[in-house]
């Protein structure tokens, strides 16, 4: 027995995506079953999608930011029964026996499974070779891998928490961020926004950096304490060895010098976005104040659901821009052009319909 799906699929990577129909398995022992109600876009979706990593298997149904019901569980399950709000974000499996799983780590973890796009240990349960994601309106994942949703959060404005937030709260927790501490997000995306939102709930003094001031009023609004223009050379130059942490959320190619040179010492860099291109930097900057450029990969299952918690504490959710799975296309249209404020999250009950 399996479980029917609808979904909006890309079938190459010079293609729309388009309607697709393929099926999930039914529930094992530990399996939850999960309606999908909405799913966010994220920038590494429209990258998958059109092949740009030369990996992408067809036809491929991304998504990695899902929330949703659960309609059913299996006879293990006890963690979570049917009606419970539940999310589901960038990985679905691991190896559960290695050093990153047993420190809570698993998006690290070299068998770690994604949520769309691996190879599908359960094929022959499901029919697919490999994993499916969010764009759809049915999921059947370990019950592990499954997050419960707080009850304050919207489920369509918490989607993006999935991925956009935990990517930006786990290098926040990593470093330690707190009271008084100096934090500049370049970049105000999807990740940028939710960097500044979790930066400033931390009781950090939060800088926006962008290329020009269209989104100061916004970045305010959020939460950040000031705006710097990047371009501006006599602010950025006033503003070196300011900043202990940098959240660099950019999904292209940037210039890093004249970023690196607001770090204090021993301050860092974190590289958050997606690019598949080589940025130059500069040994003596970071030589002369210990400075470091690090990279930060979503978060553990435990560590996102501690985001989760906490936005819920805080009543923190994502700005999105709701749409129906049949406008898609427009949507990764828009991305590249950077029209969104700040994440389309897309209504997958119009596929149940």
């Amino acid at each position: 027995m399996t479980i029917a799906a609808k979904a909006y699929a890309a079938h190459a990577s010079d293609k729309p995506l388009a309607p697709y129909s393929f099926t999930r398995r039914s529930p094992g022992p530990g399996d939850v079953v999960i309606d999908i109600h909405y799913c966010g876009v994220c920038h590494s979706d429209l990258h998958i999608a059109r092949n740009d990593l030369g990996r992408t298997r067809y036809p491929l149904v991304p998504g990695h930011e899902i929330t949703g019901v659960v309609r059913a569980v299996g006879d293990s399950v006890s963690r979570f029964r049917p009606g419970d709000r539940v999310g589901v974000g960038c990985m679905v499996d691991s190896c559960r026996h290695c050093s990153e799983c047993d420190a809570g780590l698993e998006q690290y973890c070299e068998a770690m499974v994604q949520t769309y796009g691996s190879p599908d240990a359960h094929a022959e349960q499901s029919g697919e070779a490999i994993t499916q994601g969010g764009y759809s309106s049915v999921i059947t994942v370990d019950q592990d891998f499954v997050l419960g949703i707080p009850d304050s959060l919207p489920l369509d404005a918490a989607a993006p928490l999935l991925c956009a937030g935990i990517t930006t709260w786990s290098p926040l927790v990593e470093w330690g961020v707190g009271k008084g501490d100096k934090v500049a997000v370049i970049g105000l995306g999807g990740l940028g926004h939710m960097a500044v939102k979790l930066a400033a709930a931390l009781g950090a003094e939060v800088t926006v950096i962008s290329t020009s001031d269209r989104k100061k009023a916004d970045a305010l609004a959020m939460g950040a304490s000031d705006f710097l223009i990047s371009r501006e050379r006599e602010a950025m130059a006033r503003a070196q060895g300011r900043f202990d942490l940098i959240i660099n959320t950019v999904s292209a190619p940037t210039e890093l010098g004249a970023h690196v040179n607001l770090l204090a010492r021993d301050g860092t860099m974190v590289m958050l976005g997606l690019t598949t291109e080589a940025m130059p930097v500069m040994a003596l900057p970071l030589l002369f104040r210990r400075r470091r450029i690090a990279g930060s990969l979503i978060g553990g299952i435990s560590e996102t659901q501690a985001m989760l918690d906490f936005c819920g504490q805080h009543d923190i959710v994502c700005d999105i821009e709701t749409i129906t799975p049949d406008q898609i296309n427009d949507a990764y249209a828009r991305m590249e052009r950077s029209d969104v404020r700040y994440r389309f999250v897309i209504d997958m009950k119009a596929l149940a319909a």
